[in-house]
């Protein structure tokens, strides 16, 4: 598990800004657009799944 909470933020900070190029110029620009929501967004939701948090109290 340690594994995936550390590759989760280098994977998505390398996905997300060679992916949506490639979509905006062999699609379309709003394919590109299209996915930067998406991938952003299940890029967020897995750092807030795999977050460790401390404890409080």
């Amino acid at each position: 598990m340690r594994a995936v909470v550390a590759l989760t933020p280098i994977a998505g900070a390398v996905i997300l800004p060679i992916a949506v190029p490639l979509l905006m110029v062999k699609v379309s620009i709003s394919a590109g657009v299209l996915a930067a929501v998406v991938v952003s967004s299940l890029w967020f939701t897995a750092m807030l799944l795999t977050s460790e948090l401390p404890e409080h109290g």
